[in-house]
């Protein structure tokens, strides 16, 4: 079969719904889908028809509410058609009010307080404006009902129900921008969001061998592979056939959901690769790149594979990020980002580019919580990621502009368009950007969005597109009231953007921001660098940042304490599985091989020694074992003092800085010396599978 033939075929789509509802039904629900408001239970009750008769065609048997709670992955509870039978027989069937609304024990989910076991209702609510699918697994074909969920209260337990309402945040605040230019036809603006996805695989048997990748999803040991990523020979290399057929599965897949995976390629570590799609809108991109990863680990086990979504699954070599590729458009056509071939005189653009610097530079400390994640700790700031410290890269066009606006210029110059010379006469002409890349950027232009860099590969980008959303409907809030009423309104808006970039100029950063000197640099700017999820997680709670979100409707600050709450015991639950992990590891492998293994040493030496043969490498090798499984046994032994202690206290955030503060560095000194006992102890003796048996070897 061909894309075309494959591409949502398992998706109740538009085409779908246009087909198999009647006419009146299908304006009503693409009139609430585009403008809002609520169908009615008669057109719900045809919708549910409808879509169960298309799901039971496909084979489905059941259906489920799928929604995202605040654990970062999906949750799904399925129901059958089945119907109470009479004589014997059933009928296959789906209410209105089966779509529209169902129940969870909302106690059983992380909500940071707002659910307790005697209070733990909770409501999932379909979400109109992402398509229904069907997805095939073990449990067999289920329709899913992409949903909210709320508490019995109304508070948000989802990751879903913000970003909706960031959305329309975002739209009412960015129509007010485009009345101003006289712009009277859009009536909606929405964001856009293409997220790369990053990735490892790993053969499975292997996999099933290290207990840390089971349990914490990283290897906590492990010493350096021979060989790592410094010739750069995997990056865009060529696919192995194994890891290629994988990625073929893996496509048809994603085109049977109706996900748009153009691109896929080796990353720049062994066994690391990317998927990349074309941009949705933000609501259906967050649902689908939840899709993608749950996809991407079922796939990844057809073919005794693993796939690894650890921002940091291996030391030494990169870690696994999401790009989250940024723009916001309106509903007839108008990419607000665009700046269009003479950004210098496109006055609206040079307006939404400066509330976009003054979102970046006012709400930094937000949007690096917003990528704040325990897997992302280890990555960010790592000479392979964006820096923990918020900055924007424009590029010498627009920074150019900027320098002359905020000089006291126009910013207008006559911009010749330049060609790359290859000195081959047979090559074609290629027109060179007006801007290069930078990789080493949190947060930069390229061409018409704005790439993200910072957000982790497990992570879920609701979070990260949320935070944008509501940054940027700030700042064309604060724009808008500035601007609506200005008797010149033109020499008042260049009045603002000169404002807005004098003021926000210290966030444009163009140069290398893995470099120690972007620190200090941005040190003496006043950037602030949030260097871990525990610090960045108190955020949520200062007093202009709730304001922020309380005036915008896109978080209570009941919900912001719970958001904190979750992500303090989400940070101390992780640190404590992987603390266990170790000490398991530790006490149940790594130290009985080497114990082992030194005392074969000592008969070795002993024995050769007693018939007068040199034994002087052997001994220095025993001594060396010796003396680092001395370290070893002490630092379990500390980890194990310390954790129990940890473990009991009562406050979520001292509890999550006791873990980050004492835990850690405990579990640092555990790996450090059998990382080094991996390299003198014989392979045929150490109990685990090396980093080159994970990573060469697949």
């Amino acid at each position: 079969m061909s894309i075309t033939d494959i591409f949502g075929s398992n998706v109740f789509s538009v085409s779908i719904m246009r087909q198999r509802l009647p006419r009146e039904a299908f304006e009503e629900v693409m009139e609430v889908m585009e403008h809002g408001g609520q169908i009615s239970m008669a057109t719900a009750d045809i919708v549910a028809g409808a879509m169960k008769d298309w799901a039971v065609e496909k084979g489905a048997t059941h259906y489920t509410h799928w929604f995202q709670p605040l654990t970062g992955s999906t949750a799904e509870k399925h129901d059958s058609f089945i119907t109470y039978p009479k004589e014997g027989i059933t009928v296959l069937r789906l209410s209105g009010k089966q779509l529209i609304r169902g129940e969870s024990d909302a106690s059983s989910f992380p909500s940071g307080g707002l659910r307790a076991t005697s209070y733990a209702r909770g409501y999932t609510a379909w979400d109109i404006t992402s398509p229904v699918f069907v997805r095939e697994s073990g449990c067999g074909v289920i329709l899913c009902i992409p949903t909210i969920f709320i508490s019995y209260t109304g508070e948000a337990l989802d990751k879903k129900t913000p970003l909706l309402r960031s959305l329309e945040a975002l739209s009412s605040q960015a129509l007010r921008i485009l009345r101003l230019f006289g712009n009277t036809t859009s009536s909606k603006v929405t964001a856009y969001v293409g997220p790369e996805q990053e990735y490892f695989l790993v053969d499975r048997a292997k996999y099933l061998k290290r207990k840390d990748l089971v349990y914490a999803g990283r290897t906590l040991f492990g010493a350096p592979a021979p060989k790592g990523q410094e010739l750069d020979d995997h990056y865009f290399g060529q696919i192995r056939e194994r890891v290629g057929a994988y990625m073929k599965d893996l496509n048809n897949e994603l085109w049977k959901l109706g996900i748009t995976a153009i691109t896929q390629h080796n990353e720049a570590a062994p066994a690391q690769h990317e998927m990349a799609p074309i941009y949705a809108t933000a609501n259906v991109a967050v649902d689908q790149n939840q899709l993608t990863m749950e996809t991407m680990k079922r796939v990844a086990t057809k073919h005794d594979l693993v796939c690894l979504l650890n921002e940091k699954p291996y030391a030494g070599i990169n870690g696994s990020g999401k790009h989250n590729n940024w723009s916001v458009g309106t509903d007839d056509g108008i990419n607000l980002f665009d700046p269009g071939d003479d950004p210098a005189s496109n006055l609206q653009f040079m307006l939404v580019l400066a509330c976009v610097l003054a979102a970046v530079d006012d709400r930094a400390d937000v949007l690096r919580e917003s990528a704040a994640c325990v897997g992302n700790d280890h990555r960010l700031g790592a000479q392979e990621a964006p820096p923990a410290i918020i900055s924007i890269f424009l590029g010498s066009q627009l920074t150019d502009i900027v320098d002359r606006i905020v000089s006291g210029g126009s910013g207008e110059e006559e911009n010749a368009e330049e060609n790359l010379i290859t000195g081959v006469s047979t090559l074609p002409m290629l027109k060179k950007d007006t801007s290069d890349r930078n990789r080493t950027s949190p947060f930069a232009f390229t061409g018409n969005r704005f790439e993200f860099r910072m957000v982790g590969a497990s992570d879920s980008v609701a979070s990260s597109t949320t935070a944008m959303n509501a940054c940027l409907a700030e700042a064309f809030c604060n724009a808008a009231d500035a601007l609506e009423g200005a008797e010149d309104f033109e020499a008042a808006c260049r009045k603002y953007i000169r404002r807005m970039l004098k003021r926000h100029y210290r966030i444009i950063f163009n140069g290398d921001g893995y470099s120690e000197e972007w620190v200090l640099e941005a040190a003496r700017r006043g950037l602030p660098n949030i260097g871990n999820m525990v610090d960045a997680v108190q955020v949520l709670t200062k007093s202009d940042v709730v304001a922020m979100y309380e005036k915008f409707h896109v978080f209570s600050r009941t919900e912001l304490v719970s958001r904190m709450d979750v992500q303090y015991e989400t940070y101390a639950k992780h640190i404590n599985i992987e603390a266990n992990v170790m000490i398991h590891m530790a006490s149940k492998a790594y130290i009985p091989a080497v114990v082992s293994y030194s005392g074969d040493l000592a008969r070795t030496v002993a024995s050769l020694e007693s018939i007068g043969m040199d034994a002087s490498v052997q001994r220095e090798l025993l001594d060396q074992v010796n003396r680092l499984l001395k370290d070893a046994s002490a630092a379990l032994a500390t980890l194990e003092h310390h954790l129990p202690q940890v473990h009991a206290m009562t406050s979520l955030k001292a509890m999550a800085e006791a873990y980050r503060d004492v835990i850690v560095p405990c579990m640092t000194a555990l790996r450090t010396p059998i990382d080094k006992l991996e390299l003198l102890v014989h392979q045929d003796v150490w109990p685990m599978y090396s980093y080159g048996d994970l990573l060469f070897e697949v």
